[in-house]
């Protein structure tokens, strides 16, 4: 029986580590069963699975089309917790914090061992998450992902290493943490909710590709990208800089009316147009590039897929990125 103080949660399962076992054919793991949630009292629990794939196989239909899945089961839930595989959680969490304007809290969480391995994390972060999601104190701050305890923003946040069960972090570090050491978890946050612009394409039609610098490079495989997208990002050295090769090419990519963004293939930091020479930051900017701001590269790429499918010029995506309306 569903009585008034009954809490409602969504958990969308859809596929990764957090549901994988060993394959039938002895061939690795693969995506089979994800946990359920236990030790909730007072909570109903509804369980959807859309799709069932190892992260590497999530796309930003797949993304998107979880955006509007979530929209449509927030009104009905107080909290929903998302299961995923880590390897682009990170991605799917910031794209659902560009799409996704409803203020019930969103938790996506998974797990670095998968479920026959006798230090299997993934129910310990499954109740986190759901703890998170159903605490007064996560509304109206966008999705949040869950791991290892720490409770982290959807644009900071990042996989630190391949394997470690504490496998997210980011600079700042994380906006809250969940501590179970007693009968009753103890969420907290550090940091106020904030207001954030969303945005709401019908579909991410736009092609973005990303680019990596580094030592030496001249442009190889530039034209090809620059040819067969509507948009780049390039993860740039440093606070945003490249070799002198690339200046002439950004600039007519640029003069073309394609935008390219700059990022940086530091693990933190924002992208500052700081140095004159040719291929510094100040030259790349001068010649039509847009800083990224804090924006990894790939975080970068969706919203810039997402601007671009919006139809928004180079000169509306850069305000974007410049204001941080995102």
């Amino acid at each position: 029986m569903i009585g008034p103080s009954t809490r409602r949660l969504a958990v969308v399962h859809t596929g990764g580590t957090i549901a994988s076992r060993p394959s039938p054919d002895g061939v690795g793991v693969t995506p089979q069963v994800a946990p359920t949630v236990s030790g909730l009292p007072g909570a109903l629990v509804h369980d959807l699975r859309p799709f069932n794939l190892p992260s590497p196989h999530v796309t930003p239909a797949h993304m998107l089309a979880l955006s509007h899945l979530i929209a449509g089961l927030a009104p009905e839930h107080d909290g929903v917790v998302v299961t995923h595989g880590t390897d682009t959680l990170e991605e799917t969490a910031f794209l659902l914090h560009l799409t996704l304007g409803v203020q019930t809290p969103v938790v996506l969480t998974g797990s670095m061992r998968h479920a026959e391995e006798v230090s299997w994390d993934g129910p310990g972060n499954l109740l986190d998450a759901a703890h998170v999601a159903l605490h007064p104190a996560s509304r109206g701050r966008g999705p949040l992902v869950v791991f290892g305890g720490d409770i982290f923003d959807a644009r900071t946040v990042t996989k630190v290493h391949t394997t470690a069960v504490d496998a997210f972090g980011g600079y700042p570090g994380p906006i809250g943490r969940i501590d179970r050491a007693g009968a009753t978890p103890h969420v907290r946050f550090f940091a106020r909710p904030e207001a954030r612009p969303t945005y709401h394409p019908a579909a991410l039609t736009a092609r973005v590709e990303i680019l990596y610098a580094y030592a030496g490079w001249t442009g190889e495989g530039y034209a090809g990208a620059e040819e067969r997208a509507d948009g780049s990002v390039i993860a740039a050295l440093g606070t945003g800089n490249l070799p002198a090769e690339l200046l002439p090419l950004v600039a007519r990519t640029a003069g073309g009316g394609k935008p390219v963004v700059i990022a940086t293939r530091t693990h933190a930091g924002p992208v500052i147009p700081v140095y004159g020479y040719p291929g510094g930051g100040a030259t790349l900017v001068a010649a039509g590039a847009i800083p990224a701001s804090f924006l990894n590269a790939h975080k970068a790429r969706l919203l810039l897929m997402v601007l671009l499918s919006l139809g928004k010029t180079r000169e509306e995506i850069r305000q974007v990125f410049e204001e941080g309306a995102f």
